[in-house]
Formats: C-alpha cells, structure tokens, sequence
C-alpha cells in the first residue's frame, strides 16, 4: 500500500511543477494592464482568477501541513491590491473591481507559495495522503464543492484535498486565464 502512495505522490508532485510552470509562464507573458482589464460587466479581469487562486493554495497547503500562511497585510499592500480577499466568498459584483498595483509583487508572492507547497508535496510522507482531513458530515462551506463531490465516505483525504484544492483548482483557473487572455490579446499556452 505504501508503494501506491509513492507513485501517488510522485505524480502529484510532477503534475504540481506542471501546473505551476503554467502559471509562472502566463504571469511572465502578461503585463498589469492586462491583467487588470475588465472585458465588460459581469467578465471578471485576469486579476481575479490570479490572485484568488494563489491565495487559496497558499491557504490550502498551511490547512494540509505546508507551514505558515504567506499573505499577510504586508503582502496585500505590497502588492497593491484593490480586494486583499481571493473572494470565493462575494460576488462577481464585488470581484470585478479586483486589480493588483504591483503586478512584480505579485509575482513574487506566488513564486513564494509554489515553492512552499512544491517543498512540502516533496517531503511529504506517502503514507499521510491517506489521512481524512476533513471528516463527514461536511461543514456548510464544503458540501458543495468539488472536493465534497470527490470524497470517499470516511472524508476528504489529504490527496482528495490536494489534488481538488490545489492542483485541479489551479488548472481550471489557468482555463479561465488562457481563454481571457485572448481577450487582451494574447495567445494560449499549451495545445
């Protein structure tokens, strides 16, 4: 069993790095201006999609065992941000005036979180993936997502909750930011 839970992790830590370099290419090829661009009412600006995800791995992996939080408000005024909340709580309504000020600060917050989360996947015990870190009856705020959708009927276990929180989180938000960056016209990454 524990040989599973090592090919688990090694692939969970590959498509990690995949995901990640995804996302450092897409950071690196848009400037500020189109990140903060709002297509019209109700389209959400790149800005968005890029910051609630980092802040929710950066959250996700500190809930699973990565360490410490890194956003604190010394990250939130560095980087300029005109929501310092990843929003997944409010509405488009509110989200929409989402910009970051500091598109390099930005960089460096996410490059600081990947890092956490890749180092921490890495030096992971195989044997704790198959740990239930959020039990059944699922509180208010997970019954109704994905992960919920996913969980054996002990719980969410910690691969459940890294591969739903992290890593497929992380590849439907580069979705939205490879189809909005045709918007401000640029191409997409990967075919």
């Amino acid at each position: 069993m524990v040989a599973d839970y090592e090919v688990a992790r090694d692939s969970l830590t590959r498509r990690m790095r995949a995901m990640h370099s995804l996302w450092e290419q897409a950071v690196g090829t848009m400037d500020a201006d189109q990140v903060n661009y709002v297509e019209r009412e109700g389209v959400l600006p790149i800005a968005f999609s890029l910051f609630h995800f980092v802040q929710i791995e950066d959250g996700s992996a500190t809930m699973l065992g990565a360490g410490d939080m890194i956003f604190d408000p010394a990250w939130s005024d560095r980087m300029g941000l005109a929501i310092p909340d990843h929003g997944k709580a409010k509405t488009v309504e509110e989200m929409i005036h989402q910009r970051i000020g500091d598109y390099r600060a930005f960089a460096d917050y996410m490059a600081v979180v990947f890092a956490k989360t890749e180092s921490w996947l890495a030096a992971l015990d195989p044997a704790c993936l198959d740990d239930v870190v959020v039990s059944r009856p699922f509180p208010d705020g997970i019954a109704t997502t994905y992960s919920a959708r996913v969980a054996a009927e002990r719980g969410i276990t910690r691969l459940d909750a890294t591969e739903c929180w992290i890593y497929q989180h992380g590849l439907r938000h580069m979705g939205e930011i490879e189809h909005a960056r045709a918007l401000v016209g640029l191409g997409g990454m990967t075919s």
